[in-house]
């Protein structure tokens, strides 16, 4: 009797025992990564493993932390030891950064993430937009927006007043790809005509024309404004008609804009949101 006895309290015994595990594992799921992407109200986005969205600054374009300060009180660095990615992500799209402060930051293809103190829950999106320079990070961008000063091939520096270039120091929030690098148009183009371009593509490395199917886009850019032309054979993205490219001279380095100033100021402009409309 004493031997049966026993085994049921062992096996009672087990029997809660898994109950317990069981009630701990539905009350408090062990995270098995940091980063994840969740649907919002502004499609998907990259989240931490709580579904708190995270953000890229326009200012960071160059690859640095550049939100210190009292922007960290309304921004918090998104910061982790090792980094634990869900399936679909890659591994070679995140780095890390050290911020002025000493701390670790963790990357998306070179843009800094981070938290927006006004999001209270999992799925919040108000930080998009926020002073036209803070956007929801995403994976799928196909151009981004950079807010950083201008400096010309000839290492002075630019800002734009009214449309004009001025030397001077200040902001100014253009378009780059999707990794930061810098997209001009070519002022003697016209509505949707390329006339900078040669048949033999001879001259394409000084101002390679740029492409890139348009996927998402931060929120406040129409993708209707988008559009692509057949240059001697080769695609070539618009923008409200303007033929849009790189400049070699940039070497493809994140935030350059040496463009600018090449062979003078104006003949290759940055490219914004409220660029004028080319003409035919």
């Amino acid at each position: 009797m004493k031997l049966k006895s026993s085994i049921r309290s062992l096996i009672a015994a087990g029997f809660f025992l898994l109950v317990a595990i069981a009630c701990k594992t539905d009350d408090e799921p062990l995270p098995t990564y940091d980063i994840t992407i969740k649907d919002t109200s502004l499609g998907k986005v990259l989240t931490d493993n709580k579904g708190m969205t995270l953000y890229f600054f326009a200012k960071d374009v160059s690859g640095a932390s550049t939100c210190t300060g009292t922007c960290l009180d309304n921004w918090p660095v998104f910061s982790v030891d090792n980094l634990r990615l869900d399936a679909g992500l890659t591994a070679a799209d995140f780095s890390s950064v050290t911020t002025a402060a000493g701390k670790k930051q963790i990357t998306y293809k070179g843009w800094p993430l981070y938290y927006y103190k006004s999001d209270m829950a999992a799925g919040d999106v108000k930080g998009e937009n926020v002073g036209n320079v803070w956007f929801v990070a995403k994976t799928t961008y196909s151009l981004m927006i950079a807010s950083a000063q201008l400096i010309g091939h000839d290492t002075k520096n630019y800002i734009l007043d009214a449309g004009v270039y001025k030397e001077g120091t200040g902001a100014t929030i253009y378009f780059t790809d999707a990794n930061g690098v810098t997209i001009y148009g070519f002022v003697n183009d016209k509505k949707n005509v390329n006339r900078y371009t040669k048949s033999d593509f001879s001259n394409d490395g000084t101002w390679p024309i740029y492409y890139t199917e348009i996927k998402d886009l931060p929120s406040t850019l129409d993708k209707t404004l988008f559009g692509k032309i057949s240059v001697f054979g080769r695609d070539q993205l618009t923008y409200k008609g303007w033929p849009l490219y790189y400049f070699g001279s940039d070497n493809k380095v994140r935030g350059a804009n040496k463009g600018i100033t090449f062979p003078r100021v104006g003949v290759w402009p940055i490219i914004q949101k409220d660029t004028p409309a080319a003409v035919d």
